[in-house]
């Protein structure tokens, strides 16, 4: 019996340290995932970060962060209860999905990309309701945040999806316990990441008027400062964010074609980079990295000034039907 207690005892002792030992390769892979995650998702991040605050605009100053904590909860929950098991699935049953689905979401990101671009130059025409009457006119303070609030959950999830696509990419040789563990500190880190600093850019001006209203003469100056200076911060932060998405969108469709087996075209950007840094050895690295990313983004505006009019005038048009036929 002693001698049955012990072996069982020793086989726990084995099973907590394997545990222990995959925990700890977790924690690897999820800081290791995260930063590379964070490198191709940085134009989704940017731009998130920088859309986010637009939700708030029109509410009172103390619904600001509730409203904020109502869109974080349902980027959660979207990368928690269907993105994670989705990409679980999709690893385990189809994981040469991975890299297509990759490309779909650089699609997006580079169509995105120019519509910013396009809207930036007056290029879009805006829809005008035909009878000229506000749709918003009537509604109650709270449908309107609930409105605002579903539709940035519904933007969140797209670039969720694309976040937890990049990350599963980054461990796909993984067992499927650690992709998950990996899936889920990824997902909640950048969560808290993009929120809390959306939390921390709609209450800047509050603190800086705060800071403006004390008796200390550098902290008026401070207060002014940032109150004066958020919009610009904010219109700068767009650009980089539309810049960044469309470099991240074109190098993930050329790095996806070359996955598939197409290499032409991102070992002639890596070239054209390598050649042009060659001139300037001092900053090789800087310049090699920024004819890359300029090149990425030539092509990522291309292909979203093609895939835009295929969404607009045939994707979605299609979709309402499909909607429609199902409602009847």
């Amino acid at each position: 019996m002693a001698s049955g207690l012990l072996a069982l005892l020793d086989d726990v002792a084995v099973i907590a340290k394997l545990a222990a030992a995959s925990l700890d390769d977790a924690a690897a892979q999820a800081s290791k995932a995260g930063s590379k995650a964070m490198t191709k998702a940085v134009g989704i991040v940017i731009d998130d970060a920088a859309v986010t605050p637009r939700y708030v605009v029109g509410f009172a100053a103390d619904r600001e962060l509730p409203i904020v904590a109502k869109i974080a909860m349902g980027s959660a929950k979207n990368k928690m209860l269907f993105l994670l098991p989705g990409a679980l699935v999709m690893s385990y049953f189809a994981p040469w999905l991975i890299t297509p689905l990759l490309m779909l979401g650089g699609a997006y990101l580079a169509m995105e990309g120019y519509e910013k671009v396009a809207d930036l130059f007056g290029l879009h025409a805006h829809a005008v309701d035909a009878d000229g009457i506000d749709e918003d006119a009537g509604k109650t303070s709270l449908e309107l945040e609930n409105e605002k609030v579903d539709s940035a959950i519904r933007t969140d999830f797209i670039l969720s999806a694309e976040i937890m696509a990049i990350t599963l990419s980054t461990v796909a040789a993984a067992s499927i316990w650690i992709q998950g563990g990996v899936l889920a500190v990824v997902g909640l880190g950048m969560t808290a990441m993009v929120y809390g600093a959306v939390a921390i850019i709609v209450k800047a001006d509050d603190v800086g008027v705060a800071m403006a209203r004390t008796k200390y003469g550098f902290m008026r100056t401070l207060g002014r400062g940032i109150v004066l200076g958020m919009p610009v911060f904010l219109k700068i932060l767009t650009y980089i964010g539309m810049v960044a998405m469309l470099w991240v969108g074109g190098g993930i469709i050329m790095h996806g074609l070359y996955e598939l087996g197409i290499k032409g075209p991102e070992n002639a950007i890596k070239h054209a980079s390598a050649v042009v840094a060659g001139f300037v050895p001092a900053v090789s690295g800087f310049v090699n990295w920024l004819v890359g990313a300029s090149i990425s983004a030539v092509i990522g505006l291309i292909i979203g000034a093609i895939v835009a009019p295929l969404v607009h005038k045939l994707m979605l048009p299609a979709i309402a039907k499909l909607r429609g036929k199902a409602a009847h």
